[in-house]
């Protein structure tokens, strides 16, 4: 039986394709529309969901939406008679669109879906799941356990913020859940509006920003928004939020109890966006902890598993781990709507078809989230020809010699792999490497190549046989969903000098033997490489550490800031030749930007991706 997921029209839209049970493709649409976190229907991710199983849309047996459109609706219309009149301006808005597309959205999805195949003699049946129940499939049956507690926590689904499952065998049983407006989520994203950055986009912004900053409002924010429990659950005080009825997060009383109004994007960040930042992080993190453990409580279960968009922040699972609640935890590495698409097939498979679930408790089944395109050497080779690049084709074992040796060197490499990655996080399919070790790296990395603010931090890819000797960290973490310290005998201290420093002056002292990839805070979000589902960039990093001693590369996404990471040969070509990437690799091809032909003499370019 084959399956098509589809998650759209909110954000991050995506499709998956399950097959008695095994996911065999899965990608967002952004990386095929070039628009970041699309919400559209996510046409060109179906196609080529379909495309990689060689199969036409008539041959799908059914089709899985991730939300059910009446409850969402009926959820917005209690809303605002509840606020009414405040919510009059927001209504107005939102109601054409509900009423022209949203309420029809079964007949939205079969014309989208007919468009994919026309000649098609009939669609296959149409199902829909509730949000947080996708996220949970997502998390459960993807994940290596056979009994887990399952928490979810996003901004909102349909009513549901926050919810705790048990998943069993081929089941998911609802516990109880936390309701609209009362979210944790948007009570992040409202403090990432607060701080000039985009919702639903810069909220892993405002976690790199928060160790440079001191959590001084931590107890103005428990005072006056969140009314938080014992066991983890809260609520919101909406007096101060402007989501619920109107078309910004935050208020004039917000802004007065922070005393002034939003940041504007793109102006100089301050002590006080670094503060606000860490407190609100420490705020997450404590709210996490305290559902975590009441799960654990409540659940006979030994293992966890966490989607929706919370569980992005992966400052928040390290420190879960780290407490020792559970034997093991599991995030899906698409946790946001992304994941839906992928969760929602896998709910069909399991719930509604009632079809047996097998985990070994050890190995999940995303297949290290290696589940979007591939290219083949003739089809580079065209691509590089159109381009009129300079190549040279070596063997695998050449190739990763060589790239060691460009590595060692300072070098940074575009690095084109294999399956793309399903999911926001690079794992070395589509990624940016280079040499953790230079304590420049960082700094140039983000403002020569990334084009984006220097404070960000990047993740260190490690040999998985190798990341306890590097991290404080016992266990795979293969999906970047884990923060943990840099071993303290790698640690560099620092100066008395050093330690008056406040804010972003922070972000050039070298904190460790890998200056690139430790954070202000001596911690890293650690990627763990695994040569059973990356063998290439497992033996690249192998023949680095013999180089150099390091069993560490710096990777980051390849891609500049504002656009999706990239998906074909044609886009990471585009993206070596703008910015400062010195080789680019694609498969057994290597190029290096010196034997390329003359770049784009300006960086007019840039205005093709709205800035995140």
């Amino acid at each position: 039986m084959r399956i098509l997921g589809i998650s759209a029209y909110y954000h991050d839209s995506a499709a998956a394709l399950v097959r008695d049970g095994t996911i065999v493709a899965a990608a967002q649409e952004e990386r095929f529309s070039r628009k970041k976190h699309d919400a559209r229907f996510p046409r060109g991710a179906a196609a080529y969901c379909l495309a990689a199983e060689g199969v036409k849309l008539r041959e799908i047996d059914v089709v899985v939406f991730y939300d059910k459109p009446w409850l969402k609706f009926e959820r917005m219309l209690e809303t605002y008679l509840g606020y009414a009149p405040r919510g009059l301006a927001s209504f107005l808005t939102a109601m054409p669109l509900w009423l022209k597309e949203k309420l029809n959205l079964r007949s939205v999805l079969e014309k989208e879906l007919r468009a994919l195949d026309p000649e098609a003699p009939k669609l296959a049946p149409l199902l829909f799941t509730e949000h947080h129940q996708a996220h949970a499939a997502s998390a459960f049956f993807a994940s290596p356990f056979q009994r887990a507690a399952v928490l979810c926590l996003d901004g909102v689904g349909e009513w549901a913020t926050t919810s705790l499952w048990l998943g069993a065998d081929n089941e998911l049983t609802p516990c109880w859940e936390v309701d609209f407006p009362h979210s944790l989520g948007l009570l992040y994203s409202a403090f990432t509006y607060y701080t000039g950055f985009k919702v639903n986009s810069g909220e892993y912004k405002v976690m790199g920003l928060a160790p440079y900053g001191e959590p001084r409002y931590v107890d103005l924010i428990y005072r006056h928004l969140i009314d938080l429990k014992a066991d983890g659950t809260f609520r919101l005080n909406t007096d101060y939020f402007n989501y619920a009825t109107g078309l910004t997060m935050t208020n004039e009383r917000f802004h007065a109890l922070f005393g002034g109004p939003p940041r504007k994007p793109e102006s100089p960040l301050t002590q006080r966006e670094m503060d606000l930042a860490a407190s609100i992080q420490a705020v997450t993190e404590e709210v996490v902890a305290r559902l975590a453990r009441t799960a654990r409580r409540e659940i006979d279960a030994e293992y966890l598993c966490l989607a929706g968009g919370v569980a992005l922040n992966c400052v928040a699972n390290g420190k879960l781990l780290r407490e020792g609640l559970f034997r093991d935890l599991w995030v899906q590495p698409a946790a946001g709507d992304a994941g839906g698409a992928v969760g929602a097939a896998l709910a069909a498979w399991h719930i509604h078809h009632r079809q047996p679930r097998h985990s070994n408790g050890g190995t999940d089944s995303m297949d290290g989230a290696f589940l979007g395109p591939s290219f083949s050497d003739g089809e580079i080779a065209q691509s590089l020809a159109a381009s009129g690049a300079v190549y040279r084709r070596l063997d695998d074992d050449a190739l990763c010699s060589e790239v060691a040796r460009i590595l060692a060197e300072g070098k940074v490499v575009g690095w084109f792999q294999g399956r793309m990655e399903f999911g926001p996080r690079a794992l070395g399919s589509r990624s940016i490497i280079g040499d953790p070790r230079k304590p420049e790296m960082q700094a140039a990395m983000n403002l020569k190549i990334k084009f984006r603010e220097s404070f960000r931090p990047f993740a260190p890819s490690v040999l998985a046989e190798r990341a306890s000797d590097i991290f404080e960290l016992d266990r795979p973490s293969p999906y970047m969903a884990l923060v943990a310290p840099v071993k303290e005998s790698l640690r560099i201290p620092m100066t008395e000098e050093q330690q008056r420093l406040f804010g972003i002056d922070k972000l050039n002292v070298p904190r460790s033997s890998v200056p690139a990839i430790t954070h202000v805070d001596y911690s890293a979000r650690i990627q763990t490489v695994h040569r059973e589902t990356n063998q290439r960039f497992h033996e690249l990093i192998r023949r680095f550490e013999a180089l150099t001693g390091c069993p560490v590369l710096v990777n980051t996404s390849f891609n500049v800031r504002g656009e999706p990471i990239v998906c074909t040969p044609e886009q990471a070509y585009r993206c070596f030749m703008r910015t400062g990437i010195d080789f680019l690799v694609l498969e057994n091809f290597i190029l290096a930007k010196d034997d390329q032909p003359a770049a784009e003499a300006d960086d007019s370019w840039r205005r093709e991706f709205e800035l995140d």
